[in-house]
């Protein structure tokens, strides 16, 4: 499936270094399905969304991913995606840009034509053919509709999809320059979040965080220093203190890295699809290693 990671030091902007695909060796890439895209976004020190990302099309886009790709920001995310819907092409990879946000979501959500109408004008904020830049538009107009609450433009777009399409996850992370939101729903996938304090559980150590299947690797030394929240699809280190958010949970890390949640969606979604109702291609996304 999709691998998400986000992550927040704010307000201290952080150097790290991310392994999008961290070079696993010929045996474990006969091993693996190869994934159909990577990307990484983050803020310039004022403000300006930044993003690096490829489809993983040819030989030189494994390289590129496989690349150490080196950032400085108070807030990043990640993405390894496995395509579900869109075409293998740049525009249909994560993360994506709206408002001067940055967006990447894990899950499939059908339906598209009745979002689509929903959506109105605002479909014009879509530049691909995912379900993901989707839901992100519609959560942007929500957010312009409520006066630049993401909260609640979050909390309304997800309402809706819930009530009114085909749902088999939605996990998500939203980043601004100081701020990050993570949302798991229903309880298909996993979303996990870990606060960090300065130096992690040893209280003298770097952040190192590997998946378990080598595809992500993050590495920041800063974060010997000072103290993050990281949210991930799995945890990645030995730290006890990862928490598997709640189905309908909605997280909130501030500019100041205080930490909110809430439960938003209290019901299951009213079209919720298992994996035998999705389509080969969709089922193959949720599942690949």
């Amino acid at each position: 499936m999709c691998r998400l990671f986000g992550l927040s030091s704010a307000p201290q902007r952080t150097h790290a270094t991310f392994w999008l695909l961290d070079a696993p060796d010929s045996l474990s890439r006969q091993s693996h399905h190869d994934p159909d895209g990577t990307g990484l976004g983050y803020f310039s020190a004022d403000g300006t969304p930044l993003v690096d990302k490829a489809p993983i099309a040819a030989y030189r886009d494994r390289a590129f991913a496989e690349k150490a790709r080196q950032a400085e920001s108070a807030t990043f995310i990640a993405h390894v995606r496995y395509a579900s819907t869109g075409s293998l092409d740049l525009r249909n990879t994560h993360p994506f840009e709206q408002d001067g946000r940055l967006f990447a979501h894990n899950g499939v959500i059908e339906g598209l034509d009745r979002l689509d109408d929903h959506l109105g004008e605002d479909r014009s904020l879509v530049n691909g053919d995912t379900d993901s830049e989707r839901f992100f538009a519609l959560i942007t107009r929500e957010t312009r509709r409520h006066n630049g609450d993401v909260t609640e433009g979050i909390r309304r777009a997800a309402e809706w999809i819930a009530a009114n399409v085909p749902v088999y996850a939605i996990n998500l992370i939203l980043i601004t320059p100081k701020e990050l939101w993570a949302l798991r729903y229903p309880d298909t996938h996993g979303l996990y979040v870990l606060e960090r304090r300065a130096g992690g559980q040893h209280g003298s150590r770097h952040l190192d965080h590997t998946g378990t299947d080598g595809r992500l690797r993050v590495h920041s030394s800063h974060l010997a220093q000072c103290p993050a929240v990281v949210v991930a699809s799995e945890p990645m280190d030995d730290n006890p203190h990862w928490r598997q958010m709640e189905p309908g949970e909605l997280l909130h890390v501030g500019p100041d890295l205080r930490l909110t949640r809430q439960i938003i969606l209290h019901d299951p979604p009213a079209h919720r699809l298992t994996l035998d109702d999705l389509h080969p291609e969709a089922a193959a996304s949720q599942q690949a290693a």
